[in-house]
């Protein structure tokens, strides 16, 4: 390992930043959208009368998917972390830009629509934003996580935190079959994003960092 300059480890931070921003504008501006478990009239009412906030809502969804797999490759390459966070990485980044597009087609339905329509264009959003992304989500907490546990500069709970993180994730897939999983989609997106900041400042704050030549030779 080198010594390098502080503005190289900050690096794991600049695109965290981004994405806890447009993750929590995102969050704000579709904060009235429809439950799941909503008609698909109702859906269909407030598609029809907020087309424009929908729109601005995937937009910011779709935005943050960038900064995401930016952060993902970043701390791959600082931690040395395995190829499962890369996946997890790329899953969780497509279930974001998979949701914005759902989200914007279903905003775009004319009030003559079939109901039913509204409701499954509601669901793939729902579907790709909340269970897909949360089980690409954990796979980066849990690839994240391991190298964390085993560096000894860098703070245990972080990892353990991560670990926390990737079990909530797990178990909220489960929503796909019980309704009452759907309440861990939260603490994914919001514990998630704390963990993620987390993470990006303990590995900026660290002394040391993997330059080309002190990787392995398979990296």
């Amino acid at each position: 390992m080198t010594i390098i300059a502080p503005r190289s480890r900050l690096l794991t931070l600049v695109p965290v930043l981004p994405f806890t921003g447009l993750t929590i504008a995102y969050v704000a501006t579709n904060s009235a959208t429809p439950h799941p478990d909503a008609s698909g009239a109702a859906v269909l009412a407030y598609t029809t009368a907020h087309q424009d906030l929908i729109h601005l809502g995937a937009f910011l969804l779709l935005l943050s998917a960038a900064p995401l797999v930016l952060a993902t490759g970043l701390l791959h390459r600082a931690l040395r972390a395995p190829a499962i966070a890369v996946m997890g990485g790329a899953l969780a980044a497509s279930g974001l830009t998979l949701s914005a597009l759902f989200s914007w087609t279903g905003a775009r339905l004319p009030s003559s629509t079939a109901p039913e329509s509204a409701r499954a264009f509601a669901d793939l959003a729902f579907l790709t934003g909340g269970p897909a992304y949360a089980a690409g989500f954990g796979l980066l907490a849990l690839g994240l996580s391991i190298p964390v546990l085993m560096d000894t500069e860098l703070p245990r709970w972080v990892g353990i935190f991560g670990l926390v993180i990737a079990g909530a994730a797990a178990l909220s897939t489960l929503a796909l079959v019980a309704s009452g999983f759907t309440y861990l989609l939260p603490v994914v997106r919001f514990g998630g994003l704390i963990w993620l900041i987390c993470t990006a400042v303990v590995v900026s704050r660290r002394a040391s960092f993997p330059t080309e030549s002190a990787l392995p030779a398979h990296v």
